[in-house]
């Protein structure tokens, strides 16, 4: 790849100066996205101070106020309300059923439940492939109508125009390059960008997305010498799922990573927790309680 072959050719001293430039910033832990000091809320600008300083930093989804309260308070800096919630909450068998009144909602419950984290709502299908206008229109809910800070959209060039009026109106943007969900009738789920031809798409697309005024980059299924080649092509940050090691941040389906979600996981879910355990064991004890006469007690009872 040529982006790394340029790195590797780079002077001694610009790479130690780099380096020291780094170190210097990674000093400050105050300003870290993840444990920093700061109790305002994150925006995209903290965002790329962190790609700046070689910080790499989480994201996880989430779908409700409570959650989103609790991974609030573990520091989470920025979180995702995915079209994934139409696998994990609604029933759905893909992402492509979910509507943006779905996902307006789910986005304002939240921010309701957050006070630092970053924000950033999905657009889903039939949201903003019809133009820019359409894009603008969807995006212009999220922000008023829910409060997030950003919005996501899917795909690399054909939504090159999207992505610049966006932008051009005050919308911060998250590209989502490699595997596209919302695309699953096409190309299926499979891994994206193997092969040279493949590859030098995924990397054009990434930089045209740049280009177009996105903050970050989703790479979704991608091979993880891809990912680190178009992280390292890049000034704004990459966010990894399935997409190794080299990318600048990590997200994770959090029902995917507690453990909730049933059945097989994919290969880059690490679960951290098995909440699907411990709930259904709770529930077990509470029916066996019940049938048992065991509750209420008197403790549980008013007179």
């Amino acid at each position: 790849m040529t982006q790394l072959s340029a790195a590797q050719n780079e002077p001694a001293g610009a790479a130690a100066a780099a380096s020291r430039s780094t170190d210097s910033s990674k000093a400050d832990s105050s300003k870290a996205l993840y444990g920093g000091k700061s109790t305002r809320r994150i925006t995209v600008r903290d965002i790329t101070a962190a790609k700046e300083r070689g910080e790499k930093w989480p994201m996880l989804t989430a779908y409700d106020a409570m959650t989103a309260s609790v991974f609030d308070e573990a520091g989470i800096p920025v979180m995702l309300v995915g079209d994934s919630a139409g696998n994990c909450h609604l029933g759905y068998e893909t992402t492509v059923p979910v509507t943006l009144d779905e996902m307006t909602m789910l986005s304002a419950a939240v921010v309701r439940g957050t006070s630092r984290a970053l924000i950033v709502g999905d657009l889903p299908f039939g949201s903003y492939q019809e133009g820019p206008v359409q894009a603008l229109r969807s995006a212009t809910r999220l922000v008023k109508e829910a409060g997030v800070g950003a919005v996501k959209l899917e795909g690399g060039e054909r939504s090159l125009p999207q992505t610049e009026l966006l932008v051009s109106s005050g919308i911060p943007v998250m590209s989502h390059l490699g595997l596209t969900p919302q695309s699953v009738n096409t190309m299926g789920y499979r891994v994206q960008g193997r092969g040279d031809e493949a590859a030098h798409r995924l990397l054009s697309d990434a930089k045209a997305a740049q280009d177009a005024g996105a903050f970050a980059v989703v790479l979704e299924l991608v091979p993880a010498e891809l990912a680190a080649e178009v992280s390292s092509s890049l000034h704004i940050p990459t966010v990894g799922i399935g997409a190794g090691a080299g990318c600048d941040a990590q997200v994770l389906v959090w029902t995917d990573m507690l453990g909730l979600t049933g059945g097989k996981m994919p290969r880059f879910v690490k679960q951290y927790a098995d909440l699907r355990a411990v709930m259904s064991g709770a529930a077990r004890a509470f029916a066996e309680d019940v049938v048992g006469g065991a509750f209420p007690a008197a403790e549980h009872s008013v007179h």
